[in-house]
């Protein structure tokens, strides 16, 4: 049996074109072209994934499995299949051809059990339980894991590489930095930070920019390092971390507020919500900074994997529909600064570190979970090197009733150092 040989003839039929990448099964055959990214095919229980779940949540499955592996450059194969999937074809296999084969294959079977790296959340979407379940599934995978592939700021958002042969711990120091100067901090003032991550952002203000910060999260595992720097930086009294969520936050009256890709998990339905929270805490004449990942109608949630394996409840949409949201809260945008290629650098660092600390990684967090990453990180430079995804810096601000907006006359007076 070619076992090989027969997927390789079949993938040919669904593509439409001669194979980009290389294919090797269990039984030792191969098929196409062997130079570059191979797939490979360790048992029939990646086949019998596919039967079940055809594309994106079978492979991930048997990928994370184990069952399915790529040789070479991951993010060169995901880039050769997805040409070739974007240019389409009408010459699609037929039912009866796809299931004769797996039967002579010996894939017809039960169902495998999802990996245990896959999500289960419970209870409806986006209520204030599920949000907690589906951060905890992503955010509290550990410290130590985090601290092994971010850099040692633990910013884990996209940085802002102003000369090519900055390092990722320079690049996120600017995108910080960046940050507070479109905020316009001083000492003195009220920061908020809604979604904090493991509290690069109120660190950096409070250190370098004099604030008196806040940072909300619903990560358990995040306040808890948070509280550990604020000790160890000597910050008691200037920074706080609270572990709560946007709808929970009291008050009013902040200089600014900085939510930095937060709103991607707080849903489409709940995001005019999210908007007028923000607008509520900030006093008239204060700023709002947010930092968000985009993508148009097509797989708002990242699509199967992501919402899966990564962050599940995770939705994008348009940087047009962000900004109404915001307005339609009352908020007045200033300034949309999109990053997307300096996402692509970002997550190619992270790649890089993740390779390097391979060993490390899998002893603290297991095999399966170190391929999610692997896969989702492959993936995620792709998407944003091709456009398919996008992020932007969105500069609003409370305008007083008389309509001062306090903004200075130049966007070159906005960035100055």
């Amino acid at each position: 049996m070619i076992v090989a040989g027969q997927l390789a003839a079949l993938a040919e039929r669904v593509l439409g074109a001669p194979l980009p990448i290389g294919f090797r099964a269990w039984d030792g055959s191969s098929a196409g072209p062997q130079d570059g990214p191979v797939v490979v095919i360790r048992s029939r229980d990646a086949l019998r994934r596919l039967v079940w779940r055809p594309g994106e949540l079978g492979l991930a499955r048997a990928y994370v499995s184990g069952e399915l592996d790529v040789e070479g450059d991951l993010t060169e194969g995901l880039r050769r299949i997805w040409a070739l999937v974007r240019g389409g074809t009408t010459n699609r296999p037929k039912l009866g051809e796809v299931v004769k084969l797996a039967w002579r294959l010996g894939v017809i079977g039960p169902n495998p059990a999802p990996p245990a790296e896959e999500a289960r959340l419970g209870g409806r979407l986006h209520t204030r339980e599920r949000d907690r379940d589906a951060i905890s599934h992503h955010y509290d995978l550990s410290n130590a894991f985090y601290q092994l592939v971010l850099d040692p700021s633990m910013a884990y958002s996209c940085a802002y590489f102003t000369d090519e042969d900055e390092s990722l711990e320079q690049a996120q120091r600017n995108k910080l930095d960046l940050v507070c100067r479109k905020l316009d901090l001083r000492s003195g003032k009220r920061l908020l930070d809604v979604g904090c991550g493991w509290g690069s952002m109120i660190i950096h203000a409070a250190k370098y920019y004099g604030v008196r910060a806040t940072g909300v999260t619903i990560s358990a595992q995040q306040r808890e390092h948070i509280a550990q720097r604020i000790e160890r930086e000597g910050l008691q009294g200037q920074v706080e971390v609270r572990l709560q969520d946007y709808r929970e936050i009291a008050g009013d009256g902040f200089d600014a507020i900085s939510t930095i890709e937060m709103g991607e998990h707080v849903g489409e339905e709940n995001y005019p919500t999210y908007a007028s929270t923000l607008h509520r805490l900030l006093r008239p004449g204060g700023r709002l900074l947010l930092q968000q990942m985009s993508r148009g109608a097509n797989h708002p949630g990242g699509g199967a994997f992501i919402e899966s394996y990564v962050a599940p409840d995770m939705h994008m949409r348009p940087v047009s529909r962000t900004m109404s949201h915001l307005e339609s809260a009352g908020l007045e945008i200033r300034d949309v600064h999109a990053l997307r290629e300096h996402y692509v650098w970002t997550v190619r660092a992270w790649a890089e570190t993740l390779e390097r600390r391979w060993d490390d990684v899998v002893a603290l967090v297991g095999e399966g979970q170190a391929r999610v990453w692997r896969l989702y990180l492959a993936g995620g430079a792709l998407t944003f090197e091709e456009g398919r995804m996008g992020v932007d810096q969105i500069l609003a601000v409370r305008v007083t009733e008389s309509g001062r907006s306090g903004m200075p006359r130049t966007r070159r007076e906005l960035v100055a150092r």
